[in-house]
């Protein structure tokens, strides 16, 4: 049957549709009020010069449809089809920052930690965080007061000693016997739900009663350090309340595009202020209508988290706002408005809004160099990790079938190489062709001499290599007692980049992002240094190889001829003359005859 005839026997019911090509392959995804008259358009004339839908047109060669009771059931349908299709003709959402949320797992003892991907595994999610350090900040306050972990210790079974987690009094030790008891480990479990749900009027009553209880009994210390939490939460307590009272939460989209290329911002207000920013960019848009792009895009930014603000202003009006609004309102659970703005201070916040996606537009696709302060936050932004010193140290193990092994250590400061902290390593300790082993040496023998002369650590030490490497510099680090020192590691094949506590999660930037140029130019320069390294050590061993091979040239000559020259190479191409000035005649004839 011919696509136009199957057309033509579309139900008039409100559904989605899903264009197939002739390997049977989604290509697009839409929902219609009634499928046969909206799909019908798509063989007019003038949707066909349209080069969007001309070019969809000519690759579908079937369509299927699912049928649902309303528009707000298909618009739900439709963007969950086009996550799982991801299908090339619909506009995707591509994200240069997911927000973190803050998980606890639903172990028998469960931690709590910082992720960037909601599974169905059992755990509570609460979030999005934003600023992005939000999350991480609430984190190490659940480590402080409350001391449930994140550690990733097997909490099934009983260790002979707790962690270092433990003595720095940031866990209640579930993991060794004795520590801890199921019921004081799920009071506190309790506790943390409560503060992450925002209820810390009723986790205040409960402190209070815990503060009564140890006075009590007469223990005083714990009394006054529950005292300490109490305070902290009526504060973050009353400031939500404050907030709460002065402004509404309103996300704010703006665009600039030059077809393909588009960059959009989105801007968040809070409470009346602007705490966070999002980026979001395309390169191979076929043509831009700005109402479909944007009903694409908010659909897939909101029906995908959590948090829906109470106000989305957005660049132009679009077909589907009045059943979105309704859509979001119920997932809410109160009124959600989407507006356009026309004048007044609404207009002139979107005016900042449309100059901040215009620098982006320049800064992504016009390869602008971005400010040291700019990829400081940018960084913050994607990895997750503030660079607090602004510095990163990368190594990069090089050899050769693991001969002549060494590694480089090279150092990014303040926006720039910094070329007289460049360190080189020759591996002692390993045998063979052990790449981990030899990065653990390194690392070790690094951060050893740093915590023993007191010195300053990075904000970030980035390995060159997977996984194996991030774990063996990390085992490392904790075997001298390094345990708060951010960790990171790029991989070569797919420029993933893992964070250590996170690698599980990896960090998938496109190629346009300025943090991914950071990294693999910090990358690329260790490695560069590495192999340069490596490749004049090598020479220097062949050279002393073949040299002290010749009779009458012994160690001192060589060492003086690996001076000069620094290769066998060089060595054999210098003239007679040349070399006796530096050994002498008789020994430069023995050299030139011994060489050939």
């Amino acid at each position: 049957m011919e696509l136009k005839d199957k057309v033509s026997q579309l139900p008039l019911l409100p559904g989605v549709y899903l264009y197939k090509n002739e390997h049977a392959e989604v290509i697009y995804v839409g929902k219609a009020k009634s499928l046969r008259a909206r799909v019908r358009n798509y063989f007019s004339d003038d949707s066909l010069t349209d080069s969007k839908t001309g070019t969809l047109m000519s690759e579908a060669r079937d369509i299927d449809y699912i049928l649902v009771d309303n528009e707000k059931e298909a618009l739900a349908l439709e963007n969950n089809l086009i996550k799982q299709y991801k299908p090339r003709f619909n506009i995707l959402l591509r994200d240069d920052k997911t927000y973190p949320y803050i998980k606890l797992t639903g172990e028998k003892f469960p931690r709590v930690f910082v992720t960037r991907r909601l599974r169905k595994d059992g755990g509570t999610y609460f979030g999005p965080y934003f600023p992005g350090n939000l999350a991480h900040r609430l984190v190490d306050f659940i480590h402080r007061h409350f001391k449930i972990p994140s550690c990733k210790v097997d909490l099934t079974r009983l260790h002979p000693n707790p962690c270092l987690q433990f003595h720095i009094h940031r866990c209640l030790g579930p993991c060794a016997a004795g520590l801890t008891t199921d019921d004081a480990y799920a009071e506190q479990v309790r506790n943390v739900r409560l503060f992450l749900e925002g209820k810390l009027k009723d986790l205040s009553r409960e402190i209070r009663g815990r503060i009564a209880a140890a006075a009590e009994d007469l223990r005083f210390e714990e009394a006054a350090a529950l005292r300490d939490v109490l305070v902290t939460v009526e504060e973050i307590d009353e400031r939500q309340k404050m907030a709460a009272a002065s402004g509404d939460d309103i996300d704010i989209f703006a665009y600039y595009a030059e077809p393909p290329l588009i960059a959009v911002n989105l801007f968040h207000l809070r409470n009346g202020r602007i705490v966070d920013r999002r980026e979001f960019y395309w390169e191979d848009q076929i043509e831009f209508q700005p109402a479909e792009f944007m009903a694409a895009l908010i659909k897939q930014v909101y029906l995908d988290q959590q948090y829906v603000p109470s106000i989305i202003h957005v660049p132009a009006e679009f077909e589907d706002r009045e059943a979105l609004e309704l859509l979001l309102t119920e997932k809410r659970g109160r009124n959600v408005e989407i507006h356009t703005p026309q004048r007044g201070a609404k207009k002139a916040l979107y005016d900042l809004v449309e100059t901040n996606a215009k620098h982006c537009f320049d800064a992504r696709f016009r390869v602008l160099k971005p400010s040291s302060k700019a990829i400081l936050g940018a960084f913050e932004d994607a990895i997750g990790v503030p660079l607090n010193p602004p510095r990163i140290e990368c190594f990069d193990i090089s050899h050769v079938q693991g001969t002549d092994k060494v590694a480089s250590m090279v150092v990014w400061e303040d926006g720039r190489m910094k070329k007289s902290d460049y360190r080189k390593f020759i591996i002692k300790t390993v045998e063979g062709n052990d790449d981990f082993a030899s990065m653990a040496e390194v690392v070790t023998r690094r951060y050893s001499r740093i915590r023993d002369e007191g010195g300053t650590r990075p904000g970030l030490v980035l390995i060159d290599g997977g996984l194996g490497q991030l774990h063996a510099a990390a085992a490392a680090l904790e075997a001298i007692g390094i345990t708060d020192q951010p960790l990171a590691s790029i991989a070569k094949r797919e420029e993933w980049i893992y964070v250590y506590g996170a690698e599980d999660e990896p960090i998938v930037l496109d190629r346009f992002h300025p943090v991914l140029h950071l990294v693999q130019t910090v990358r690329d320069e260790a490695h560069r240094f590495a192999v340069t390294f490596h490749r004049n050590r090598r020479d220097s061993s062949r050279l002393k190889s073949e040299l002290l091979q010749i009779e009458g040239v012994g160690p001192k000559t060589v060492e003086k001829l690996l001076q000069k020259f620094g290769s066998v190479e060089r060595v054999r191409a210098a003239g007679s003359e040349q070399l006796a000035t530096e050994v002498g005649p008789a020994v430069a004839r023995r050299i030139r005859e011994g060489l050939g």
